[in-house]
């Protein structure tokens, strides 16, 4: 790979994704807890930054700046000559020398690459939002999301999951049999779980219908493109229950790239 490479950053609001490469291929991607991230990030940004001839305009400007080339470099990752940033976190902490793209545009072009479809609908599942995507002839066509609270994402199951002592790889397993949830408040939501379980019911059911709520909460959004085939990405994808699930109350097929939750970070590469 001789051409120049381009760091991908997305900036989400768990996990801060990283990929370097040159188009469609991809040397180098790491994932960082987004505290942590962010906090390594501001310890004393390094005078010696990686990158090109700018590089001496890619340090910490303020408290709102990133230094991605410190910890990038302290992550092990080749050299690269640009920088191009997605996420939730884009629009509170700028990274700083980087060009910003929409979310949208990062995990269409990220999905569309990593497929090779060019017609399909696009759910991202992520630990605040949710993203339902409609991609036609490799563009996005039309998107709706819900990222005006955390209720029916990636939170919102982890925390159920949690309030049961489960991990999140049985949560992934259950789907069968699922009790149904009223609340998917990622926060209110605990303490329905608390009633469910003093009325007897298991904590499989559970699980069960919390990854149950999760897809009747995104049904309508999807149903609306009338997919022939869905694309998950993020974190939530590696969750068996909830594509399982998503293909029995919808009729389609899912499919999850190789990537889900480095979707973002490489249609930002491409971007």
């Amino acid at each position: 790979m001789n051409r120049a490479l381009t760091l991908g950053v997305d900036a989400g609001s768990r996990q801060v994704k990283l990929a370097i490469g040159a188009g469609r291929d991809i040397a180098f991607t790491a994932m960082i807890d987004t505290v942590q991230f962010y906090l390594a990030c501001r310890d004393g940004g390094s005078d010696s930054h990686n990158g090109g001839s700018d590089s001496r305009n890619h340090g910490p400007k303020s408290g709102r700046d990133l230094d991605i080339y410190r910890l990038a470099q302290l992550a092990g990752a080749p050299r690269w000559s640009h920088v191009v940033s997605t996420g939730y976190g884009r629009n509170n902490v700028a990274v700083a020398g980087g060009r910003a793209i929409p979310e949208i545009m990062a995990h269409a072009a990220g999905a569309v690459s990593q497929t090779g479809l060019s017609h399909f609908t696009l759910v991202d599942l992520g630990g605040q939002d949710t993203k339902v995507i409609s991609v036609r002839d490799g563009m996005v066509d039309d998107f709706v999301m819900n990222d005006k609270c955390a209720a029916g994402s990636g939170r919102y199951l982890e925390n159920i999951a949690a309030t049961l002592g489960a991990s999140l790889d049985t949560l992934g397993q259950c789907w069968e049999n699922p009790v149904k949830l009223s609340n998917t408040c990622a926060i209110f939501g605990e303490s329905e779980v608390v009633g469910l379980v003093s009325d007897g019911a298991s904590a499989q059911s559970i699980l069960a219908g919390a990854n149950a709520s999760v897809v009747a909460r995104l049904a309508p959004m999807i149903r609306r493109y009338r997919p022939k085939i869905i694309v998950a990405s993020g974190g939530v994808a590696k969750n068996m229950a909830v594509r399982k699930l998503l293909e029995i109350e919808t009729g389609v097929e899912v499919i999850t790239p190789a990537e889900p939750q480095l979707n973002g970070a490489i249609g930002c590469v491409l971007g």
